[in-house]
């Protein structure tokens, strides 16, 4: 029985993931603004306001307490450079772009929320049954992943590089992956979806938000004060695979359960599962380079990137590039 859709609820999903993409845009802008004018980061990698009376220091004292505050010498200026002022805090809308970034934030990731629930209750299905629908869920866990290191661990610096690669992959689906919503084949309406895509999506952003870091590790240029130190990157990244790796771990493993009910068997070295186990190997590589003495830092991360690399080759290239049993992805040609 043909399985009927919502145009209203479609149409809707589409006019919400354009939504997104423009407050995504806008939030990495008003964090761009942030890591550039608004704040300083500290060494815990949490941002902290530029006050006046920070770059006043105590002068006298002694056992009578008494003092005058004044301003260290600025140093001098690079050629060609005037001087800025001593003790000039950011602006009024300098400080504020970071709330503003973070709100914007929560918007985008509620209406990124909003365009895929229309999209399921528009088919009656789970809302990624084929590339379109998987890369604006990964977008949401890209974003979700944030909100929870950002949250718990204060890593508002990802910010601006979740956010643009947030807004890029919804830009990208709608350009290029966009298909009509309507069922999909008699594979995919099982149970297994709500349980192996799902935990590849939760992995994936966690994943994201990791590489993020990692970039910003390789980058991150020596004395530069507007983003967290490199021991901070690092432990970052390290938090959010530790979560991820079990996740990718329970999604691989769900997926083979899920091939010998459909398929009769376990595991056929198909590109996907290929490309699903190569990307496990990679990130079992970084855990166990990271816990290896003498091999931390610059090494451990670029394990991670390319790691990385394997995981958004197994999302998207495998599926664009490769045939195989899943294939059935719906890319447009």
């Amino acid at each position: 029985m043909p399985v009927e859709v919502d145009a209203g609820l479609a149409t809707l999903s589409d006019q919400l993931t354009l939504a997104a993409v423009l407050l995504y845009v806008v939030a990495m802008v008003c964090y761009a603004l942030d890591l550039g004018f608004g704040r300083v980061k500290g060494t815990d990698g949490k941002s902290e306001a530029v006050r006046p009376e920070e770059v006043l220091v105590a002068a006298g004292g002694g056992a009578a307490g008494a003092g005058v505050a004044v301003a260290p010498s600025a140093p001098p200026a690079p050629p060609g450079h005037d001087a800025a002022p001593a003790g000039r805090a950011p602006g009024a809308w300098a400080t504020r772009a970071a709330t503003v970034a973070v709100a914007l934030t929560w918007l985008g990731w509620a209406v990124n929320l909003g365009a895929l629930l229309t999209r399921g209750w528009a088919v009656g299905r789970w809302p990624w049954g084929n590339m379109y629908e998987f890369v604006v869920a990964m977008c949401f866990a890209a974003v979700s992943a944030f909100l929870y290191l950002q949250l718990r661990h204060g890593s508002r610096f990802l910010g601006a590089f979740v956010t643009v690669a947030a807004a890029l992959g919804l830009g990208f689906a709608v350009r290029y992956l966009y298909v009509q919503a309507g069922p999909v084949v008699p594979a995919l309406n099982s149970y297994w979806v709500a349980i192996h895509v799902t935990a590849a999506i939760a992995a994936s952003g966690l994943f994201i938000a990791a590489g993020a870091a990692g970039v910003l590790y390789l980058v991150r240029k020596d004395g530069a004060v507007r983003l967290p130190s490199r021991p901070d990157l690092d432990r970052v990244a390290h938090r959010a695979i530790v979560i991820a790796f079990p996740i990718w771990t329970f999604a691989v493993i769900a997926g083979s359960l899920w091939a010998d009910k459909a398929w009769g068997r376990y595991w056929g070295w198909d590109p996907k599962e290929v490309w699903a186990f190569i990307t496990w190997i990679a990130y079992a590589a970084y855990l166990h380079a990271r816990a290896t003495a003498g091999f931390k830092g610059r090494a451990a991360m670029i394990v991670q990137l390319i790691a990385f690399a394997c995981l958004m080759f197994n999302l998207v290239g495998v599926n664009i590039f490769l045939g195989g049993l899943h294939s059935y992805a719906e890319v447009p040609g």
